[in-house]
This record gives C-alpha cells, sequence and structure tokens, in this order.
C-alpha cells in the first residue's frame, strides 16, 4: 500500500532499500522475511514521508502531502 502510494515500482523500493526485488515481492505476497530486512524498508518508506497506522480497529498507512505522482 504504501509503495503504490508513493508511485514506486517493485524495483524502486527494493533499489532505494538496497534489497532484492524479490525480497519485496515475497513480502507482499504474505511471506516472512528477515527482521533486518523488514526494517531497512520500513526504514526507506518512512524516510520518503510515509507514516504507519497500526490500531486495534485500523491498519493502514498516510502519505506526505507534498508527493508529487
Amino acid at each position: 500500500m504504501a509503495r503504490a502510494g508513493l508511485g514506486w515500482t517493485l524495483r524502486d523500493l527494493a533499489h532505494q532499500a538496497g534489497v532484492n526485488p524479490n525480497t519485496i515481492s515475497r513480502y507482499e505476497t504474505g511471506k516472512d522475511i528477515m527482521a533486518g530486512t523488514l526494517r531497512k524498508i520500513e526504514a526507506t518508506l518512512r524516510a520518503a514521508g510515509v507514516g504507519f497506522i497500526d490500531q486495534p480497529d485500523t491498519i493502514g498507512v498516510t502519505l506526505p502531502r507534498n508527493r508529487v505522482p
């Protein structure tokens, strides 16, 4: 959801996070990835302005207002 909201391709996120595109693909299809890799991905998305919402009734992301598609 965050990647799509930023208008990033799978390869864009992989490049920015310094991980293999297959890793992103595996994670997006619900498979496990190493915790350190997940932290890299999260840090990359946060640096791009993504916020994460994890509350009892809501799971989602917020995107920066100044994002240009």
